[in-house]
């Protein structure tokens, strides 16, 4: 089936809870507290008297700290998801017809109604054998959903395609030039030197499973039941591969791109700094490491640069503070915000890898230019209702593809000492 589904327009969603508000001012406390308790442990460490209570005590309000801000995010992610399940007014009479008919399908197996709708787009229906693409409601939700809680979606580009991949031509190189007198014989510059990037749209799946009880069961809005059966798992496996993917039967993570020292940079290849030590940060000020991350980036996408690492990693860097001894981690100034590092966001990605030699655990960059995510339009179900009685199952696939499009665009930091 080949029906062309359109993104609809954003479902309004609901206010941030009071909620959020008590648990951002319980992280100000707790951030406070951090302070307080590094502080003294640093002093501890400068007498060479080294506190095992304080150092429990930091590791206990680095939890909490950790606690808070994973649940703002959840409050938030809550807030921005859209209600489902409500008709309006302005779906107009195909949309309104085609989730009545979807819904018939689903709860019975139905698909009379489907292959009419299809007819009448002037459709290839697939029937059984490959399914039925989902409502665009239910489609939409998903993505956005997905942008909510899969981190790397939420910061990258993202283009959605009919067609198997989504191909990009660039200019790997300028046109050569020359200063000259106002008389002089010009020279002919050479052109650019043109390259296609190729983004190929692998398959995502997921089989939520239900007894015919639920299914038929009028109150159970199976269009909900299911965005929020797949959302998770397409969710973490999308978010996993962006990060460390190989490109085989899923997308290429950047983590996976060729690595090469900054100094040596060269398209095609992610540059790296170093953080000083063999297996750690360098015990002189580290943070002076994060700020050779920050300039090895080019001012053009410094300006909407962001951090990206786990929560493991965030809690070392907690610790750091510059050369007028402000602590350089920030906490998000509203609830519903965003940590800070030396003023630029900071993205919890618990896919990138822990510190450790020779492992890159933090990278900085412009995402929305350097990585690009593609989505191939339409979330197809297939009902099985027969490969696991008495349960029937919704077999669910989603296209997604996803691939560096700017080398220059993102800088990694390296756990080594040169």
């Amino acid at each position: 089936m080949t029906l062309d589904i359109r993104s609809a327009a954003s479902p309004e969603t609901k206010a941030l809870a009071p909620e959020a508000g008590l648990t951002h001012e319980a992280l100000m406390r707790a951030h406070e507290a951090f302070k307080e308790t590094n502080d003294l442990r640093l002093v501890a460490d400068e007498r060479r008297a080294a506190d095992v209570l304080l150092d429990d005590k930091l590791a206990r309000i680095n939890a909490e700290l950790d606690a808070k801000m994973q649940r703002i995010e959840r409050l938030a992610v809550e807030a921005r998801r859209p209600a489902l399940g409500l008709e309006r007014p302005d779906k107009g009479l195909a949309a309104c017809q085609h989730k009545a008919a979807f819904e018939a399908y689903m709860r019975s197996g139905e698909t009379q109604g489907l292959r009419v709708l299809e007819t009448r787009a002037l459709s290839a229906g697939s029937g059984p054998d490959g399914g039925y693409l989902a409502p665009p409601e239910v489609e939409t939700t998903v993505t956005q959903r997905l942008a909510a809680i899969s981190p790397i979606r939420a910061i990258a580009g993202v283009r959605q395609v009919s067609a198997p991949s989504f191909k990009r031509p660039f200019a790997k190189t300028g046109p050569a030039f020359g200063w000259v007198g106002e008389t002089a014989s010009r020279t002919t510059t050479d052109s650019p030197v043109l390259a296609e990037q190729v983004f190929p749209a692998m398959e995502l799946y997921a089989m939520p499973a239900a007894t015919q009880t639920l299914i038929d069961d009028a109150a159970v809005d199976l269009e909900q039941w299911i965005a929020s059966e797949v959302e998770t798992v397409f969710a973490e496996q999308e978010g996993k591969a962006f990060v460390s993917g190989d490109g085989t039967n899923k997308p290429t993570g950047f983590l996976t791109q060729t690595l090469v020292a900054n100094a040596s940079w060269e398209w095609g290849k992610i540059g790296f700094t170093v953080s000083g030590a063999a297996a750690a940060f360098a015990t002189a000020n580290p943070a002076d490491r994060l700020f050779d991350l920050i300039y090895a980036l080019k001012a053009g996408f410094r300006q909407n640069g962001r951090f990206v690492m786990n929560r493991k990693t965030q809690a070392e860097v907690r610790k750091f503070k510059d050369e007028s001894g402000a602590y350089v981690w920030q906490p998000p100034a509203q609830a519903g915000g965003e940590a800070s590092l030396f003023t630029f966001p900071v993205t919890e990605a618990e896919d990138m890898p822990d510190i450790a030699a020779n492992a890159t655990p933090i990278a900085f960059g412009d995402f929305r230019r350097g990585y690009l995510v593609v989505d191939r339009l339409g979330l197809r179900i297939l009902r099985d209702p027969y490969s696991a009685k008495p349960y029937v199952l919704f077999y669910t696939t989603k296209r997604v593809g996803g691939g560096v499009a700017d080398y220059d665009a993102i800088k990694l930091m390296k756990i080594a000492a040169s």
